[in-house]
């Protein structure tokens, strides 16, 4: 068993949004209970972890439901986008790829919809 599931997004567009949000909601009742799920961006898919995007609901909805959103501090800052630029329950990493490696090398499974 692994000790988390990652799901990597990377691709900009509301319906790619909602399409993963809606894989990691889909995968809670299958992992065991206590099995962190985590929706990683980075580049253009930061705008998921935005304030007042179309794709907020369903955001909201995921985090809520114990999904947890890690955005990159690279793509930030190169958007020029601080911590209070995104949505509450948003977590920055220093690197989005970065944290994926971390999270495959520590055995989580890994998911690229």
């Amino acid at each position: 068993m692994t000790d988390g599931v990652v799901i990597h997004l990377d691709e900009p567009g509301e319906d790619k949004h909602r399409a993963v949000l809606r894989n990691a909601l889909n995968l809670l009742p299958e992992v065991p209970p206590g099995t962190t799920v985590e929706v990683v961006v980075h580049g253009p898919a930061i705008d998921l972890a935005r304030p007042g995007m179309p794709t907020s609901h369903a955001l909201a909805q995921a985090l809520a439901a114990g999904v947890t959103l890690r955005v990159c501090r690279n793509s930030m800052r190169s958007q020029g986008l601080t911590d209070t630029d995104l949505v509450d329950g948003a977590v920055p990493v220093t690197s989005g790829v970065g944290h994926l490696v971390a999270r495959q090398r520590a055995g989580w499974a890994y998911l690229r919809p």
